[in-house]
């Protein structure tokens, strides 16, 4: 019987799958058989949930080979968890609630994301460092809930790619509204039909954006904080004042997209979301930088977002 195995969405024969990891010893190194990944579903199929999700120790050496500054160790520290839901590859969405400590009751819900785009490696770096500013002690003054990789696939393709396993950039793909006209049209329109920016057929179309949307509708962030690069800038999309500096980052509007996360929430759900382009997508900054944006951002939430317990009451 010809057994087929699926590797990087490209079927391979048992002898050529051998050969082709061999040629990527430097790859199989860091990533065991745990990292090939199952085909793909088909077009329609519906965001899959993990029954036997693996010990998320496992998934650390893979996810750390492609972040740098990121250690197996940082990884395991940051305790994640899975979501319940996997890529379309099979490897689950992690996350992580790190709670306000017991000073700050009613505190303030943060969702923060990073790694959407997968050749934004930075994008999820510096999420595993703020993690670990977080659990200094006195350290948690807001409700966070941390994904620092949304797009697993994309960070863990044979070269990492923007896009999903399904070729859908999942910042195109959440649901603003006339979605089904403007972001095809957008697509075809504007960027002359680049693969790196493809929407999908429909919105939350991916087991991935559909995740970020439901833990929207679900957590009901007070702000959300998502990570890019490598535009060296800050952006803002929401219903108060956008932030003037985060470190070395200034105030520079990128722009609003059909589909993306920024419009959609921050547009037309006044959820206010600031995203954060870091200057390189491999490149981290300096340690004293990531620490000045951390604490910048930190100033900026405690000024401009109301926790619920303090809103409660007002008509």
């Amino acid at each position: 019987m010809l057994v087929q195995y699926r590797f990087n969405t490209v079927s391979l024969t048992r002898s050529a799958f051998c050969l082709r990891l061999l040629a990527a010893a430097a790859i199989c190194a860091v990533q065991p058989a745990s990292d090939v990944y199952a085909a793909a579903p088909a077009a329609n199929t519906t965001p899959t949930v993990s029954k036997t999700a693996k010990p998320v120790n496992d998934w650390c050496p893979a996810l750390t080979a492609r972040l740098p500054k990121v250690s197996v160790a940082d990884c395991r520290n940051a305790q994640l968890k899975p979501t319940g839901v996997n890529s379309l590859n099979g490897f689950p969405v992690l996350f992580r609630d790190m709670p306000a400590d017991t000073r700050h009751p009613g505190a303030i819900r943060v969702l923060l994301l990073g790694g959407i785009h997968g050749d934004e490696q930075t994008a999820s770096s510096i999420v595993f460092k703020w993690m670990e500013l977080l659990r200094r002690p006195g350290a948690a003054e807001f409700n966070w809930r941390i994904a620092p990789v949304v797009n697993p696939d994309g960070l863990l393709a044979t070269k990492p790619k923007r896009v999903n396993a399904r070729g859908i950039d999942l910042n195109r793909n959440f649901p603003t509204p006339d979605w089904e006209k403007e972001a095809p049209a957008y697509w075809a329109r504007v960027t002359r039909k680049d693969p790196r920016r493809f929407p999908g057929k429909k919105p939350v179309s991916e087991p991935e954006s559909r995740w970020v949307y439901d833990t929207i509708e679900r957590y009901k962030p007070d702000v959300i904080i998502s990570v890019h690069a490598p535009f060296g800038v800050l952006d803002f999309d929401g219903p108060t004042d956008p932030p003037t500096r985060f470190g070395r980052l200034v105030y520079n509007r990128v722009g609003i997209y059909p589909g993306s996360l920024g419009n959609y929430s921050g547009i037309h759900k006044d959820i206010p979301v600031v995203t954060i382009e870091l200057p390189h997508a491999l490149t981290m900054p300096p340690d004293a930088e990531v620490q000045r944006i951390w604490t910048d951002m930190q100033k900026w939430i405690r000024q401009h977002i109301a926790a619920p317990l303090k809103t409660a009451g007002k008509s």
